[in-house]
């Protein structure tokens, strides 16, 4: 979100088998960004962005679980804890490192648009609903499909070692017994009810919104409990029948008609057709750190490409967080992001030029338009709603060295206003972030994903696993993949100084 930004990250030591930060047996206690000590551990660690789910991790790795399945089981209970930001109604990102095939795997769980919707129809549906001439944020217009199960699955098949079954007890533990609201989980649940009161008439149906996330029409206070059984029935479905039971079965049939109930468009055929997608992360080395994201449909290769052109200043000399710095830092941000603009979209649509985008070459071109004295009046990211986005980040490592850097979202807050009769969530909006351009790369399509804005993060040294990582906030997570990285490498800090560090 970009009022509450998180970073979380595990460091893997590579000359011990113990997770955590190097190098801090020399440093002074009370430097000015650390909140507190790095969090150090010898079998396997855990950050989540809610206490109750890192617990439910670590538990998941105590019974012998790999740190997928404890991803996976943190996630799920975020989707109970956090509706407000993540769900089995949104998509999923990850990076896992795997120890004994040693290399990294990336998976795009990102949902594809509805087959059935033609631009055409989009661009009517968007002239009879809005005044600004975008896809709205609720509604059904803007409703991919969901791919965070999917990509449950996919992950699981490839790496997890307990039954999925075992994974699920703690969220459907905490879905049908309920837990406490948390303070800022509070705050944001009764700014999302508001919001989407406010925006009643562009949403089908919101009765099944009202009755499974408010309380005599509020949102739940800080530490009521809430109880989600439907969510809890759901993901038993799941645990017995799998991603079938999501994309074919039971779950698929209930989707399939409230949309069509509702006037909405994506179908059980959608469902059905939907695949996670394994694809190979990409990197840039930066002063020695090969830092790697996932290609596009994301925006993590803006992150690259801001290193890219980072890496020709001398960044340490200039200060931390002195004005030539964070000159720097936003000019090459507004590079990056034009080209994000222009080109970055689903690469099964559009020719995406990641490996030009990313060379050291074209960020010296790139480079050059950089004025030390003067910041550059515009580099418009194309998409104003760019800014804004709910999301959970989380990473995971175990005893056998695994890493999993994983990010889920609904896009926009709860999502789209649209609960399914009975199945406990919300759908997505990530739709709303299609272009109606003739010729862009990004613009709407059957069949295709939109462009996405969250991204996981993870950097190897020597050819060594060094970091997972991620940040949550919309357009600023390169931004903060960036400034994080920067605090590490450039300035020494250790992880909990670079995460409290200001951005």
């Amino acid at each position: 979100m970009n009022d509450r930004l998180f970073l979380f990250l595990i460091l893997l030591l590579l000359s011990m088998p113990v997770y955590g930060q190097s190098g801090a047996g020399d440093r002074p206690v009370g430097l000015p960004f650390a909140t507190r000590s790095p969090v150090v551990a010898q079998h396997g660690i855990a950050a989540t962005s809610h206490p109750l789910a890192s617990q439910v991790a670590i538990d998941i790795l105590k019974q012998g679980g790999s740190a997928v399945d404890a991803a996976i089981a943190a996630n799920a209970a975020l989707g109970v804890m956090e509706p407000i930001n993540c769900g089995v109604g949104g998509d999923i990102f990850a990076i896992v490192w795997d120890p004994e095939t040693r290399q990294l795997y990336g998976l795009n769980g990102s949902g594809r648009s509805p087959k059935g919707l033609t631009l055409e129809m989009v661009r009517a549906e968007v002239q009879k609903r809005t005044k600004d001439g975008q896809i709205p944020l609720y509604g059904a217009l803007p409703v991919s499909v969901p791919g965070a199960v999917d990509g449950w699955f996919t992950l699981h098949e490839r790496f997890g070692k307990l039954e999925m079954s075992q994974i699920l007890v703690p969220a459907i533990r905490y879905a049908r017994e309920g837990f406490p609201v948390t303070q800022v989980i509070a705050f944001d649940w009764q700014r999302n009810v508001e919001d989407l009161e406010a925006n009643a008439d562009l949403i089908e149906e919101l009765d099944n919104f009202r009755k499974l996330y408010t309380i005599d029409g509020r949102a739940p206070r800080e530490g009521e409990i809430f109880r989600n059984p439907e969510l809890a029935a759901t993901y038993e479905k799941i645990a017995a029948g799998g991603r079938d039971a999501f994309y074919e079965g039971e779950i698929a049939d209930v989707i399939d008609r409230y949309m069509r109930r509702i006037g909405g468009w994506i179908r059980k055929e959608d469902l059905a057709a939907h695949r996670s997608e394994w694809v190979d992360p990409v990197s840039t080395n930066y002063r020695g750190y090969d830092v790697y994201e996932l290609p596009p449909n994301g925006q993590g290769i803006a992150a690259l490409q801001m290193l890219n052109i980072l890496e020709g200043y001398d960044l340490a000399s200039l200060g931390h967080n002195t004005a030539e710095y964070l000159h720097l830092h936003a000019e090459a941000k507004k590079l990056a992001f034009e080209d994000r603009a222009r080109f970055y979209a689903d690469m099964a649509f559009s020719d995406v030029p990641v490996e030009g985008l990313i060379s050291k070459e074209y960020a010296a071109e790139r480079r050059k338009h950089i004025d030390m004295k003067r910041a550059a009046t515009s580099y418009p990211a194309g998409n104003p709603r760019l800014d804004s986005g709910d999301t959970i980040y989380l990473t995971v490592a175990d005893s056998t060295g695994m890493m999993v850097s994983l990010i889920q979202s609904n896009y926009w807050g709860l999502g789209s206003g649209l609960v399914p009769d009975g199945l406990g969530f919300m759908l997505q909006d990530r739709g709303a972030l299609f272009s109606l351009e003739d010729g862009h790369a990004n613009v709407y399509e059957p069949g295709k994903r939109p462009f996405h804005t969250i991204i996981p993060g993870f950097v190897m040294k020597d050819g060594e696993p060094f970091m997972s990582f991620g940040v949550m906030g919309g357009d600023m997570q390169p931004q903060g993949h960036v400034q994080v990285l920067c605090n590490l490498i450039d300035f020494g800090m250790n992880v909990q100084e670079a995460g409290d560090a200001a951005r």
